[in-house]
């Protein structure tokens, strides 16, 4: 990444994928408050892309605003991490994919929370509130599942290993950044290692490490989930509701 425009993109990118991504279980989960637990966690993502994508919109200066930085570009334009456009897969992957990004993103806007920029100071210190339920909700599902049955502990485990080589991109060194991730990887091993712990599951082996988001290098995924999000902007443009 290079400067605060590419900083602000990939964190905004990151929030906006992982929101869309929640939003397909609406109506989908396996019970009724989690169904609305996943939508309001979905809404708190979707509220940080939104700030970060109006910041990034300013600080590049060519008059994009947050709705043309979400619906008119294309996936090689995007910078998120691979792991928020994995498919949701079952109740399982979904709860690894949520308790792993909550694990980087609430040490992460803590940090930013700290910053000397005072717009991304403003964002980290609302959007880490919020991070920190993201956190507890999905470690008591991880929890929930690993030491639970047979069954759910095979899907569980099944789903960390799947999901587990896509964290290590969260985690690329960034030193101009405003904070440099490689500085949160710590506290993130920290907070996984006991959950994982209690939760009766192995934690995978450092091995294979797919990368490439930041660099707009994506997963065929992430072009689907694209075509539906930005398909009315994009079939109505300007149009005013």
């Amino acid at each position: 990444m290079n400067g605060p425009f590419d900083f602000a993109l990939a964190l905004a990118d990151d929030a906006l994928i992982a929101a869309q991504r929640l939003a397909e279980w609406t109506t989908r989960a396996p019970e009724m408050e989690e169904d609305i637990a996943l939508a309001n966690i979905a809404l708190d993502q979707l509220g940080a892309a939104r700030l970060l994508l109006s910041y990034a919109g300013e600080v590049e200066g060519a008059g994009r605003d947050e709705d043309a930085l979400a619906y008119l570009r294309d996936d090689r334009e995007f910078r998120n991490a691979l792991l928020v456009e994995l498919p949701n897969g079952d109740f399982a992957v979904t709860m690894a994919k949520l308790f792993f990004l909550a694990a980087y993103q609430l040490p992460l806007y803590t940090a930013l929370a700290g910053c000397a920029d005072q717009r991304l100071a403003a964002i980290g210190a609302k959007a880490r509130k919020e991070s920190a339920y993201h956190l507890d909700h999905g470690a008591l599902w991880v929890k929930r599942l690993g030491d639970g049955t047979e069954e759910s502990h095979r899907r569980m485990q099944a789903a960390v290993d799947q999901v587990w080589p896509y964290t290590h991109e969260l985690f690329a060194a960034d030193p101009a950044a405003p904070v440099d991730p490689a500085t949160l990887r710590p506290a993130f091993d920290e907070v996984v290692g006991p959950v994982l712990a209690e939760a009766t599951l192995t934690r995978p082996d450092s091995g294979w490490a797919p990368g490439g988001g930041r660099a707009g290098v994506h997963t065929e995924h992430l072009a689907y989930l694209l075509a539906e999000m930005q398909v009315l902007h994009r079939a109505h443009p300007g149009a005013q509701w």
